[in-house]
């Protein structure tokens, strides 16, 4: 069994969505291990507490970035944690940390990366007059929204869409998004060739048909 640690700062929509994706059957062979909170009142760690889930606090406030990290790095290695999925995770992760878990920390960003990295991904769209967005899980690395991607899913930007209403379609497609990508990383049939993820004997045509299929 492969065991996730959760790191989340707010209501932890896309940790619910992992939960109730592994309670599906949809990632197999997979159990959360731990959830972590850089904030004491965060919703998510309400819903991981009422889940039975081992929740923690491990505030951020006063620490030093490379403090903050050392200490949920313990707490993850003590839960013997396999993979960390950022879900709206509001810190940057030092290079201490991605050392102690190197090619094992996920993120999701609102936007169809490389567009619009960083903070309000869905007003950036809106002021570009994209036509398209979506989102993206990705591997971290030490650049803000920058690691090698696993999988996006697109959502079309429409002519009365505001922040809010771009923001919930996007999300929706996250929730499917990350277990997606979760799934494909455990399974470990995969490869990484420059900056392109690469299931092992499938084309990336034929992967992206599989997944659609798959996932709806």
């Amino acid at each position: 069994m492969k065991r996730l640690g959760i790191l989340l700062s707010g209501r932890g929509s896309n940790f619910i969505a992992i939960a109730d994706n592994i309670a599906a059957g949809k990632i197999p062979g997979a159990e959360i291990a731990v959830v972590i909170s850089n904030k004491p009142y965060a919703p998510g760690l309400q819903a991981a507490e009422q889940r039975g889930l081992n929740a923690h606090v491990i505030q951020s406030k006063g620490l030093s970035r490379a403090e903050h990290d050392a200490a949920v790095v313990a707490c993850l290695r003590e839960h013997k944690v396999d993979l960390v999925c950022l879900a709206g995770y509001m810190r940057l992760i030092s290079p201490v940390f991605l050392e102690a878990f190197p090619n094992k920390v996920l993120n999701i960003h609102p936007s169809l990366l490389p567009a619009f990295p960083g903070l309000d991904a869905q007003r950036q769209a809106l002021e570009y007059g994209a036509q398209v967005s979506g989102c993206t899980v990705h591997f971290v690395d030490e650049n803000l929204d920058h690691g090698v991607i696993i999988t996006q899913r697109s959502v079309p930007v429409l002519p009365d869409d505001d922040e809010h209403a771009l923001a919930e379609r996007i999300l929706e497609q996250e929730h499917i998004a990350y277990s997606e990508a979760i799934r494909l990383v455990l399974s470990g049939d995969y490869e990484i060739c420059g900056r392109r993820y690469l299931q092992k004997g499938i084309s990336p045509r034929r992967h992206r048909d599989t997944e659609k299929s798959r996932w709806g």
